[in-house]
């Protein structure tokens, strides 16, 4: 595939220590994308091979003509606009700034693992000129991409293919042919590591930043905390100190909303769900949003964190699960997606549930719009009893208007779509100038619209709009409706983002 015309030729240099899986990710992605591939290993001389054969590292001296090697094959693809894949340990900053230095079109791709992970990996690989040995030299020259080389930092404890799917999204290649869907999980089991955790309640918070936005990740439930563009905060979130509350961009997996009483019938087995909302005597939201998400990659402008749901009571079905989060020039967007890693069929929907704000005390005077000809009615349980149009009801947001004093916790369905194949729910500020669109994109066949008017606290009341895509509205475990049931091996991909907008000369513009 030749470079664009005007554009740097794209190189991906696959960088860190050996044992990383550096030559098996660099094949891979290069048999993903169609580039020429080469590994850093060919370009070492018999000299140097014999050298680390014997046990012995290499010095600084040994490596510049090595490096310079790896440097020329890299220009001769650039010079031919031949994108490409190269690894090379480049342990060394100096090392990497070498092979970047005067190649604007390289990306850095960094694959970070334990120090005990690689040294398993590598007393496991026979027929190596590289010994298990010398692993404490090479995290001893180890010095880790900053933030000013702009890497893509992937960690290694999990299936190759893992790996290279969240490379090739992060760095911003993922191939238009692939399936939209999750692959069918591998049968290499991933290595759950500890991540260090911050002191604070929800953990790491990885920060992603691109131009004037900026969003915040954190590692309890792998929830959205913050997202701004150009400093103006678009959801009512929670600082890294406070706990979450009121379910604020937090994931919703494997069920959205509620399910009556916590119970269900599925293939032939009544199941009973933890009654995670008591005072309703219902299961609401999933059984993720309090357990640790593993951080999976990161960029700069991205990150993807990662959960094993475990079979347990009520649930007894085997799931891994992700989510992206990516900054791009439109906005933040996020992919939720399931695998079902067991042996029998699992029931699945998945919710994310942000509040949006667009900066007025209440959300009263904010202007909503809903595209969707349908609500769901529910019961005094938040239970869904029906469904019935919109049309000449209060509940009629297809055209903007004010929110109001009108109390809102409701789903709605029949989403109106544009040739994306997108339904863009929009909260804009009074004065119609500036606002933020939400779209549902792939997977989300429902939106919950949430003024917030029954918040256990009483301050927080109204202050934002949640907006909560879902694949399946409430009680869909007992009802069935919209409910994804999950062959084993089978995925399911929910796509939704966010896209703020200011008016300019009457225009929204991005």
């Amino acid at each position: 595939m030749p470079a664009e015309a005007g554009q740097p030729t794209p190189l991906i240099l696959v960088v860190g220590v050996s044992g990383s899986g550096k030559t098996t990710v660099a094949g891979l992605l290069a048999d993903r994308l169609g580039w020429p591939h080469r590994d850093a290993d060919e370009f070492h001389s018999p000299a140097d091979r014999a050298k680390m054969a014997a046990g012995h590292p290499l010095t600084d001296a040994d490596r510049a003509p090595w490096l310079a090697a790896i440097g020329a094959w890299m220009d001769q693809e650039t010079a031919a606009h031949r994108p490409a894949v190269v690894t090379c340990s480049a342990l060394k900053r100096s090392y990497r700034d070498r092979l970047l230095h005067g190649r604007p079109g390289v990306r850095l791709l960094y694959l970070h693992g334990t120090r005990e992970l690689i040294r398993a990996r590598l007393e496991a690989r026979h027929g190596h000129f590289f010994p298990a040995a010398l692993l404490d030299s090479q995290f001893a020259d180890l010095q880790e991409p900053q933030p000013d080389e702009h890497p893509v930092v992937v960690e290694i404890d999990q299936p190759p293919r893992a790996v290279v799917a969240a490379a090739l999204s992060l760095l911003g290649l993922a191939d238009p042919a692939a399936p939209s869907g999750p692959s069918a999980p591998s049968k290499e089991a991933p290595v759950s590591e500890q991540t260090p955790r911050s002191a604070g309640p929800t953990g790491e918070q990885w920060e992603l930043r691109r131009g004037g936005q900026r969003a915040v990740v954190v590692e309890l439930g792998g929830a959205l905390r913050h997202y701004e563009a150009d400093g103006v905060p678009l959801l009512d979130g929670f600082s890294a100190d406070e706990p979450v509350t009121s379910g604020r961009g937090q994931l919703l997996v494997p069920w959205p909303n509620r399910v009556g009483g916590g119970r269900y019938r599925f293939d032939g087995a009544d199941l009973q769900l933890p009654l995670s909302e008591p005072e309703r005597h219902n299961a609401i939201h999933g059984l993720l949003r309090w357990v640790p998400w593993r951080l999976l990659a990161r960029s700069d402008e991205g990150v993807r964190v990662g959960s094993t749901l475990h079979p347990q009571p009520g649930y007894p079905f085997l799931l891994e699960v992700s989510a992206e989060y990516r900054l791009t020039d439109d906005g933040l967007e996020v992919l939720v997606s399931a695998v079902n890693a067991g042996t029998a069929r699992a029931p699945y929907g998945v919710g994310q549930h942000p509040y949006l704000t667009v900066g007025t005390d209440l959300v009263d005077t904010a202007l909503l719009t809903v595209p969707a000809g349908h609500r769901l009615t529910t019961d005094d349980e938040g239970l869904p009893t029906g469904e019935e149009p919109v049309e000449g009801t209060q509940y009629d947001f297809r055209t903007a208007r004010p929110i109001g004093a009108m109390a809102l916790d409701t789903a709605f369905t029949g989403l109106e779509r544009d040739g994306a194949g997108r339904a863009v729910v929009r909260l804009a500020h009074p004065s119609g100038q500036r606002g933020t669109d939400l779209w549902l994109g792939e997977g989300t066949g429902y939106v919950q619209v949430y003024t917030g008017d029954t918040l256990g606290q009483p301050e927080r009341r109204r202050r934002g709009v949640a907006v909560e895509a879902m694949s399946c509205p409430a009680d869909a475990f007992r009802t069935g409706t919209g409910l994804t049931v999950l062959e084993p091996g089978a995925g399911h991909v929910l796509r939704w983002g966010l896209r703020p907008w200011v008016t300019v000369g009457g225009a929204a513009i991005r």
